[in-house]
């Protein structure tokens, strides 16, 4: 039968038990070796177990009487979840009506200028890689694996972009002369023709420092074994214009080809890879989302191009699904800027490397094609978008207050900025070194001041030689 008695009568049970184990107080002092002390020592002992007995109560009651322990049991029970960031800006207050009227009524005044449907902007054609077309057909015994306009058949007839050709060779027969790693077996120009494609295909207009960079990383992503000369080789002749990285590739984000995939990675439901989360993680900052279906997706943002946009899907390299989406905004040739966004992906591939090597690519392509400033915009709110922003080598510059109406609520806006002089003098090589590496870095830099070198002496051999002839 169990017992009725209080707990202060089993505390007094436990205490006379006590006093029957060691029969006396003098006798529980010897026990602890306390009995033989000076009297001054013993009541400093005495003294130091009642205060540790005391903080030891006041910290159960801070956590009884400051609902400490009421909170834990809540999270035992699920009641409390932590609190994401877009969560709480959803709780913003929404706008005015008479504010929310006039931005309907004034843009009226302003139409945007869409990208024609199936169109390419023309930011996004600027980025993309240079690469010949085929005019007419031919058998593939004719054409040459890698479509090299040096040796291609007389049968197939390709329009290359003005210099490609004289590109290509050059870069061919620099590749011969220092390839980027050991030859592949059975295939000895295997990597001569990938660092070409690779050094063609960045065109004219970006600088001969980005081109070589680029085309080193194609050449060991290509020729890493035959598998990889293989897929990249028929990659090339399938989709010449994309623009390949290490980990990720970019091509330009089209609906017929891209879409069902979007939107399955931002629906929030689970896949063999991750489970399910609110799509409200990646849509919650954003001007539009969640889609409740694929149409409503395709009409939206992601897929409708403003005449000085670009997007770009990101696929994985290994597996060749699509990880996300990033777009590039208020183009502004005249002054030489433009605008990043924070890539659309799962919560998950936050900060990921697909996700920096993906903005990496695009960066230092706009810089070696002459910006001068890329910035990016973000919620202030948005602790994944800021943080992206500083590992990319961004720098704050500030707050623009009531900067953007996003789904009927206001938007304070942080900007970050990156300039063409903060990526040369260190900005590059850190996220470079993050994403491939310091062994490739140095390596990269290495070969960078090489190649500066050989072009200094051709200039001065050049420049001698026409003073001799004038002479």
């Amino acid at each position: 039968m169990a017992s009725s008695s209080s707990d202060i009568d089993k505390l007094f049970q436990a205490f006379g038990d006590l006093n029957k184990m060691f029969g006396s107080w003098e006798n529980l002092l010897d026990a602890f070796g306390l009995l033989h002390m000076p009297t001054a020592q013993r009541y400093g002992i005495l003294f130091g177990c009642l205060t540790f007995a005391g903080t030891i109560g006041a910290v159960l009651c801070l956590l009884a009487f400051g609902g400490s322990f009421q909170r834990i049991a809540e999270q035992e029970e699920g009641d409390v979840t932590v609190v994401h960031s877009h969560m709480i800006r959803s709780e913003r207050a929404l706008l005015l009506e008479r504010l929310l009227d006039a931005r309907e009524r004034m843009a009226k005044f302003y139409p945007p200028l869409m990208v024609k449907e199936g169109m390419l902007s023309n930011l996004t054609q600027l980025l993309l890689n240079e690469h010949g077309t085929i005019v007419e057909n031919s058998s593939k015994d004719d054409e040459k694996k890698d479509g090299d306009p040096r040796t291609s058949s007389s049968a197939v007839k390709r329009q290359f972009p003005p210099g490609y050709q004289a590109n290509y060779e050059v870069a061919y027969r620099r590749c011969q002369d220092a390839p980027g790693g050991p030859a592949l077996t059975g295939q000895p120009e295997a990597r001569y023709e990938a660092y070409a494609r690779g050094f063609a295909a960045c065109g004219n207009y970006t600088n001969l420092s980005y081109r070589r960079s680029y085309a080193r990383v194609y050449e060991a992503v290509s020729c890493d074994n035959h598998k990889t000369d293989d897929k990249y080789s028929k990659l090339f002749k399938e989709r010449p214009q994309d623009i390949i990285g290490k980990l990720v590739r970019l091509e330009a984000l089209e609906p017929d080809r891209h879409l069902n995939q979007v939107f399955d990675l931002t629906s929030g439901a689970p896949d063999l890879e991750t489970k399910s989360y609110d799509p409200e993680e990646v849509w919650g900052f954003l001007e539009e989302g969640p889609f409740r279906n694929k149409q409503e997706l395709a009409k939206s943002f992601v897929f409708q191009r403003k005449i000085n946009e670009a997007a770009f899907a990101i696929i994985n390299n290994i597996t060749d699904k699509l990880v996300g989406v990033v777009l590039l905004t208020n183009d502004n040739p005249q002054n030489l800027g433009i605008q990043l966004e924070p890539p659309i992906m799962r919560p998950t591939m936050d900060g990921s490397q697909e996700q920096l090597e993906a903005c990496y690519l695009l960066l230092d392509r706009l810089f070696a094609l002459g910006y001068r400033r890329c910035q990016m915009s973000m919620d202030h709110q948005d602790a994944p978008a800021r943080k992206l922003a500083l590992r990319l080598g961004y720098t704050l510059e500030g707050t623009v207050f009531k900067h953007m109406i996003v789904k009927d609520s206001s938007r304070d806006s942080v900007l970050y900025g990156l300039l063409n002089s903060d990526w040369d003098k260190g900005a590059r090589f850190a996220l470079f070194k993050k994403l491939y590496g310091v062994a490739a870095a140095q390596a990269d830099v290495r070969n960078r001041k090489k190649e500066e070198e050989m072009d200094e002496q051709k200039r001065v051999l050049a420049l001698n030689a026409a003073k001799d002839k004038n002479l």
